[in-house]
């Protein structure tokens, strides 16, 4: 049995981490998902949105996903050796460098093949969190900025 691990924060989960999750699948037999604790979240990314607990149970409720964990903070090679995946899967956007990690994984005496997925190329402009995000943003100065034209527009006729 191939044991594949994917790695994220999964915070507005969306189709281009869908694709990501079934591309790791793929791979081999079973997918371990490992979901960024907030901490990482907040010093690599941006402020999550869900905290961690939310996003693993979503993580955990996805049909593909055969486990899921919330991952390490100090060493991320920790969480590698507890789950002893046979292929890490990386996505396209991933700021991992996959020669990095195949060199300190050889130091540490942990076999596993890194992969690098393909880029997903959805139809939909809410295909990442932070497309997500900017949209939520515009929608709402947009409601904003409507507000105060019709409020504008009813102090004129008061």
């Amino acid at each position: 049995m191939v044991k594949v691990m994917a790695t994220g924060t999964f915070d507005l989960l969306h189709l281009g981490h869908i694709y990501y999750l079934k591309e790791a699948k793929k791979l081999g037999d079973k997918l371990v998902v490992v979901v960024a604790t907030d901490n990482t979240v907040k010093r690599l990314k941006h402020e999550p949105v869900n905290p961690e607990e939310i996003r693993l149970n979503l993580i955990k409720e996805l049909k593909i996903v055969d486990e899921a964990y919330i991952g390490h903070e100090d060493d991320i090679y920790e969480i590698v050796k507890e789950i002893k995946p046979d292929i890490i899967a990386l996505g396209f956007d991933q700021i991992h460098d996959k020669e990095k990690i195949e060199k300190e994984l050889k130091k540490r005496k942990i076999k596993a093949k890194i992969v690098r997925l393909k880029k997903y190329n959805g139809s939909s402009d809410l295909e990442g969190t932070r497309k997500i995000i900017s949209k939520i943003i515009s929608a709402y100065e947009f409601q904003k900025n409507m507000e105060r034209i019709e409020a504008n527009e009813e102090d004129r006729h008061c």
